[in-house]
């Protein structure tokens, strides 16, 4: 295979330590359904868990901590009584829209064959 600038091979697909340490936070099953919240709109915590409501507090929680340490979602205290915090979506979370689009577009696209692998993988057993 022809090298790249970068010395890897083109077309490899080499995911280092980091990327894979950065896509099990932020693309995980309950940051994604996070994130389709509040791309629609921002959310006080306790919104989040009606719209979720199979996540559980710490889970939510924990997903909420880690998306905004990787700086996918920004959380601001409200002035209200009693303060509450509101949590939106950053700049920075808001271009993964497109490339989890991507995904969730070849995933309806193979279903049909996915599907079909899982039952003959199963029926394996």
């Amino acid at each position: 295979m022809p090298e790249t600038e970068n010395g890897r091979a083109s077309g490899e697909l080499r995911i280092e330590n980091a990327h894979r340490e950065l896509l099990d936070q932020v693309l995980d099953k309950w940051s994604l359904s996070v994130l389709n919240e509040l791309c629609e709109r921002p959310c006080r915590f306790n919104d989040l868990r009606r719209a979720i409501p199979a996540v559980t507090q710490k889970s939510l929680t924990s997903t909420l901590r880690r998306l905004e340490r990787n700086g996918i979602v920004e959380r601001e205290v409200v002035s209200s009584r009693p303060v509450a915090v509101e949590y939106r979506i950053t700049p920075l979370g808001k271009t993964m829209r497109r490339p989890v689009d991507v995904l969730l577009e070849w995933a309806t696209a193979h279903m049909p064959e996915i599907e079909r692998a899982r039952r003959a993988f199963d029926d394996l057993d």
